[in-house]
């Protein structure tokens, strides 16, 4: 079982955080089902790892732990190629830095949008159609702990968003 580094573009980690995938695909030729793989998110000189995977079948990923919201430094690895063989000591460095799985705990989380129809069916076409065109780039997202509502944030884009139009008017 070899290891190995892969490149993805910023703007493709970008997306791929947005979405709870179980795999990725990559154009690359070299590992083999089985190998593991820690990605790195590169944007020029910046580099961090944001997840750990094994390749299931060439070019496929399966993701074995995500740390899309806090990536960690990979300046340290000497990266070639878009795929780059790393020695166990490097791929084992980096993958403690990403360290193991959090806990996970039950959140809510909620899409609300006001909706003129005549109908509540005519309703819920109207807010899915409203989900597929605006997407995670212009629709909020509220999440809280679930029994905590006073803990509510708002999210556009995977990441916390004011959504208090005072508050905006009060940085101005």
């Amino acid at each position: 079982m070899a290891q190995w580094a892969v490149i993805i573009p910023a703007d493709r980690w970008a997306t791929e955080r947005l979405y709870e995938h179980d795999t990725l695909t990559v154009d690359l030729a070299g590992p083999a089902a089985g190998d593991d793989a820690v990605l790195i998110a590169a944007d020029d000189d910046d580099r961090q790892a944001v997840a750990l995977g094994r390749f299931t079948a060439p070019g496929e990923i399966s993701y074995v732990r995500r740390a899309f919201d806090e990536p960690v430094p990979a300046g340290d690895l000497t990266l070639t190629d878009p795929v780059t063989a790393l020695d166990h000591e490097s791929f084992d460095r980096v993958a403690t830095r990403i360290g193991r799985p959090p806990v996970r705990t039950p959140w809510l989380v909620s899409v609300a949008m006001p909706i003129e129809a005549a109908t509540p069916a005519e309703a819920v076409r109207q807010f899915w159609t409203y989900v597929a065109e605006l997407g995670p780039a212009e629709l909020p997202t509220f999440v809280w702990p679930s029994g905590d509502e006073l803990a509510m944030q708002a999210f556009v884009l995977g990441a916390e968003a004011n959504q208090d139009p005072e508050e905006e008017d009060e940085d101005d």
